[in-house]
């Protein structure tokens, strides 16, 4: 596997132990719980999206019969999704404390590019395929 595979992946499986520790932490704290969208981002963007990136980083390019299209983009891709969403986490907290929803917001943002690049490595990736049939 290549190792933007394997980061992808070693992240997907962190997000996803933290998401079932702050799952474990909301089941004993009673109805109001002010970290549940962490939680739900740990398992959406953390776990699940880095997984379905991990994977498709490594599946992609192997159907397409070509090499990944940048790896350079892929690099940018994981390191934007990863500070994008450990800021999300952060800004939930500022937003949770003092009701400023901007770092959030900037945050969301950076996590929004990461997955524009991840798009567009793959369907530049994908266009390379040679088409079947022909």
């Amino acid at each position: 596997m290549s190792k933007i595979t394997v980061w992808f992946i070693k992240c997907a499986m962190t997000y996803f132990m933290l998401a079932i520790i702050l799952g474990l932490h909301m089941a004993v704290s009673g109805q109001t719980y002010p970290y549940m969208p962490i939680h739900a981002h740990f398992n959406l963007l953390g776990w699940m999206s880095m997984m379905i990136y991990g994977v498709a980083y490594h599946i992609l390019p192997r159907f397409s019969g070509r090499p990944l299209y940048s790896e350079k983009i892929a690099e940018w891709h994981f390191w934007l999704a990863n500070i994008g969403l450990v800021g999300m986490t952060l800004g939930w907290m500022v937003r949770h404390f003092t009701g400023d929803f901007r770092m959030l917001m900037i945050f969301s943002i950076v996590s929004a590019v990461s997955a524009v690049l991840f798009v567009i490595n793959m369907f530049k990736t994908i266009k390379m395929a040679p088409s079947v049939g022909k």
